[in-house]
């Protein structure tokens, strides 16, 4: 996005891709539909992007849902908005997306270069790589830098920048796992029984922060979009004391009275599991979670009364051991600190050297706010660019 308004600004524009081709994380983004953004009001939309909002605000005011739409559809992939108010290409991938967006950069003037990794810079301040026929140096009037996180090493986001900057001076809040999963030290029978099962329309809450949506049994733990929606809550309880307590509703819009009410008829020869599945509509994978909260607190579940049973199917505690690990989580919280930006992106310490995307101190939930702040902060440190080559050359 960087080159493609750089472009339209009149600079000549070179991208150096660490990788053999463009746009791999791009192109992973969209193996389950490329979720480029959302369509809740703004307010609603900056508010997912926590303490850092006041941050993008300005850069996603300028390059909006409603613009970031209004581009696929000039690339030929009009969007639609899901069920969910998230908004896709019509195509439902990223490839054709993709393929027209390199076709018109080409077109533009845009160069690529590729398998081309940056390692810093030489004591004349020429940009330094490893390329294929060895290292290369390059003297740019202005640079920006878009090297991801940590999330996805193998598609280039390794985080092997951040020694290169902090040896500049440049502040760097540590990278951390976001929108990832969580360990669980499940017994053997119930990971056995129960890995791959999704828990559907539960209610997850930590401390006073609640999230409605689904989830999913891991071997090792739980993730899925609920439980990354409050990955960052999670997270620091967990690397604060070492664990932290989820609480999973498994029937939220049912009230204990009336839960309790289900539970106190006659239960007969039914076996307890076949009596909640019947009586309260508990799935399999939630009548495990609860024996897995019966063994922790060593009550078995034929032990409580039906108040108590109604009052565990919405307050279930599942004890998450850790996080899991950055390599596999979806994006990266942590990055360069916006106090060592200008309002423009420029690293106040490089002039001339510009940030954006996921290696800057933001996060945000999935749902099209990753992609949307990172096409926003590309967008609005190529303004910068211009800007600082107009002002250098006057």
């Amino acid at each position: 996005m960087a080159a493609e308004v750089l472009a339209q600004g009149g600079a000549r524009v070179t991208v150096y891709d660490a990788m053999p081709s463009a746009g791999r994380k791009f192109l992973m983004a969209g193996r389950g539909g490329l979720n480029l953004t959302h369509s809740e009001p703004l307010p609603q939309f900056m508010a997912r992007y926590r303490e850092a909002a006041p941050r993008l605000q300005a850069a996603i005011e300028a390059f909006s849902p409603e613009a970031l739409r209004a581009w696929s559809e000039a690339l030929g992939e009009p969007t639609f908005v899901g069920t969910s108010g998230r908004v896709f290409p019509k195509a439902f991938k990223a490839s054709p997306l993709l393929r027209a967006w390199l076709r018109r950069l080409d077109a533009s003037g845009v160069r690529f270069a590729f398998r081309h990794r940056w390692t810093g810079w030489d004591g004349e301040e020429r940009l330094v790589f490893r390329a294929p026929d060895g290292a290369a140096a390059v003297t740019a009037s202005a640079t920006v830098l878009a090297l991801g996180g940590a999330s996805w090493p193998r598609l280039g986001s390794d985080g092997g920048w951040v020694e290169l900057l902090a040896a500049k001076g440049v502040a760097i809040s540590k990278l951390r796992p976001a929108n990832s999963g969580f360990t669980v030290a499940w017994s053997n029978v119930f990971r056995d029984r129960f890995e791959g099962q999704p828990l559907k329309g539960v209610a997850l809450t930590i401390g006073a922060h609640t999230v409605r949506g689904e989830a999913t049994i891991t071997r090792s733990g739980i993730e899925g979009g609920a439980i990354y929606a409050l990955s960052a809550e999670l997270r620091e309880a967990v690397l604060s004391v070492g664990q932290a307590t989820l609480s999973i509703a498994l029937r939220p819009d049912l009230e204990a009275a009336a839960l309790t009410a289900r539970l106190s008829g006659t239960r007969g020869k039914q076996s307890l599991a076949n009596f909640l599945r019947k009586a309260a509509q508990v799935s399999p994978v939630g009548i495990g979670l609860m024996q897995e909260a019966a063994i922790v607190s060593s009550r078995p579940l034929a032990a409580l009364s039906p108040a108590e049973l109604a009052h565990l199917i919405n307050a279930i505690p599942v004890r998450l051991t850790g996080v899991a690990p950055i390599d596999r989580a979806i994006s990266t919280a942590g990055g360069i600190t916006f106090d060592e930006l200008d309002d423009h992106f420029m690293l106040r310490k490089l002039p001339g050297v510009f940030a954006a995307g996921e290696m800057l101190d933001w996060e945000a939930p999935t749902g099209g706010y990753l992609l949307q702040a990172s096409f926003a902060t590309g967008a609005a440190a190529a303004r910068g660019v211009l800007q600082w080559l107009a002002q250098s050359s006057s």
